[in-house]
């Protein structure tokens, strides 16, 4: 898809970026998804050209512990909300992704609790992957609130392929799929060609957190894989003052663009802050390493203000980096501005050099703790020097393109 070459994401967790209430929700319908609408202007203005949303179909609590593949959360809104989005980011020319968890489901799923109450020849027992000696869901990663799907099942597979069909129907242009890594390949691989049948420019990102990444996107079809490797090496280089760890990884980066997109970023709904881990020096080298290195970069909200905020194993250990904005831009902060302007200058180069996307690095000078590489596409080039504190984008010529 060529439009995947241009594309940088605007990636924001909706829950928690409109304000809903995470535990103990409110049931009734509020249109917080609405305030979305508020923001698109400055996703462009910022230089991205594409919304990758966090889960926003009914949950029982964070979002990734779904209840109804088929509805928009009603902490968020309604289809209406939903459709109002769609059509305000397509009157901008933004792209849109949604985040889809098809790895399991809540465990109050309403199909669950049922098919536990009436058995295992209930209708839709299928679905799910359930020890019916102890009549209990087995579950993701060892969190009792999230039921694993039976991936093995026919039942799974058309599910699946009917809830990403469905709202590519409505609007969307592509999926992320949450925790990608603990489903079997070939179930994806099943699942994506029957979805591209209907939809054959989908875009489809895979959560793959560790392991294989040439090999998982071979056997499963995705487009693109997160790149979690680079991401811990862009950090912990800086943090521990020791780029060799960095440009290992982009040796290793360089050989994956040979096989698979690459999704590359430096902040999540996942991880801590940037800023909280490696200060706002750093995080100016982080992001500049994000911007000219290969892949489709996207970009977590609030990073490009400095916000900080540590992820902690624990329950609600996530909230400090999934906050409410603003009801809008002119509500912001000052001190975010050094930050903002740099994501604009260096997201407008990257834009200005469309052929970064699938560009390949080789180290010119390495120590500790002063690092330049070279980005070619084999006609053009750029040097980015580095220390820990400090960055410099020089063209071709050595005239400085960018410095923080």
């Amino acid at each position: 898809m060529e439009w995947v070459q241009h594309a940088v994401w605007w990636h924001v967790y909706p829950l928690g970026f409109c304000g809903a209430p995470i535990r103990d929700p409110d049931p009734a319908p509020a249109p917080r998804l609405r305030r979305l609408l508020h923001w698109l202007d400055y996703a462009i203005e910022l230089g991205t050209n594409g919304l990758l949303l966090g889960p926003v179909f009914t949950a029982s609590t964070h979002g990734y512990d779904t209840l109804d593949h088929f509805a928009i959360d009603p902490r968020l809104g309604d289809a209406d909300d939903f459709d109002a989005l769609i059509a305000a980011c397509r009157a901008r020319g933004l792209r849109v992704v949604l985040d889809g968890v098809f790895s399991h489901v809540g465990r109050s799923h309403p199909d669950l609790v049922r098919v536990l109450r009436e058995g295992p020849d209930a209708p839709g027992a299928g679905l799910f992957d359930i020890d019916w000696e102890r009549r209990e869901p087995r579950v993701f990663e060892g969190h009792d609130g999230l039921a694993r799907l039976d991936h093995r099942s026919p039942a799974a597979l058309d599910y699946t392929t009917r809830v990403l069909t469905h709202w590519l129907d409505r609007g969307i242009d592509g999926w992320r799929l949450d925790a990608a890594y603990s489903v079997d390949p070939a179930f994806w691989h099943e699942v994506l060609g029957r979805t591209r049948e209907r939809h054959p420019g989908a875009w489809f990102l895979a959560e793959v957190i560790h392991g294989d990444y040439v090999a998982f996107a071979a056997a499963s079809g995705v487009d693109a894989v997160t790149q979690y490797e680079l991401w811990k090496a862009i950090w912990s280089s800086l943090a521990d003052r020791n780029f060799y760890e960095l440009d290992w990884s982009l040796q290793r980066h360089r050989e994956h663009l040979r096989s698979v997109g690459l999704n590359t970023f430096v902040g999540n709904h996942d991880v801590t802050r940037i800023a909280s881990t490696v200060g706002e020096d750093g995080a100016l080298v982080a992001l500049a390493v994000l911007l000219t290195v290969g892949g489709v970069p996207s970009i977590y909200y609030g990073d490009e203000q400095g916000f900080t905020g540590v992820k902690e194993e624990r329950l609600g250990g996530d909230d400090a980096v999934r906050p409410a904005f603003p009801d809008e831009p002119g509500e912001l902060a000052p001190w975010g501005e050094r930050l903002h302007r740099a994501h604009q200058d260096l997201i407008g180069l990257r834009r200005r050099h469309p052929w970064l996307h699938a560009a390949t690095t080789e180290a010119l000078t390495l120590t500790n703790t002063e690092y330049t590489y070279r980005v070619s596409d084999g006609t053009d080039h750029l040097d980015v020097a580095l220390t820990g504190t400090d960055v410099r984008v020089l063209d071709a010529d050595g005239g400085t393109l960018w410095h923080s």
